[in-house]
């Protein structure tokens, strides 16, 4: 079963970056405002390149200078698999991964669709309606000893 993984990211700005294990790579996707469990939220998610494997558990801090430099933390990681197709990296072509995420906190269906109008790179994350959606959302901040300092 292929994973996923959410990062809490502080970099210039706080933004969350969200990964699906595939071909081989974590394929990434940078958010602003973070996921959401509010179906009525739709997300907007920036694809950014890709990163290796070994980035699945990676928390800590990426010196000044180097790319996406500032502190990382796992904010949530689990399995997935669509829901639409069988194939991660077609429906990435596609431009529509439709998925089920079981992770700690993310859970159920999710819809990550590629905006037409605004390039290859604009994508929305919409949470589906399901058992584990509500409107009640607000994300939480991961709890690190390094947020204090934040």
């Amino acid at each position: 079963m292929p994973r996923f993984l959410v990062q809490e990211h502080h970099a210039r700005r706080l933004h969350y970056d969200f990964r699906l294990e595939m071909g081989g790579v974590l394929k990434s996707w940078a958010i602003p405002k973070g996921p959401s469990l509010n179906p009525a939220d739709k997300r907007l998610a920036v694809l950014v390149d890709d990163h290796p494997l070994e980035y699945f558990a990676f928390e800590g801090i990426i010196p000044d200078g180097e790319y996406g430099a500032g502190h990382v933390v796992v904010w949530d990681k689990g399995e997935y698999y669509l829901l639409e197709g069988d194939d991660p990296e077609e429906e990435l072509k596609r431009g529509k991964i439709v998925m089920e995420l079981n992770g700690g906190i993310l859970k159920g269906g999710f819809i990550l669709l590629r905006m037409k109008k605004r390039g290859d790179r604009d994508w929305l994350l919409i949470k589906k309606k399901d058992d584990y959606s509500t409107s009640k959302w607000a994300i939480q901040r991961a709890l690190t000893p390094e947020k204090e300092k934040l």
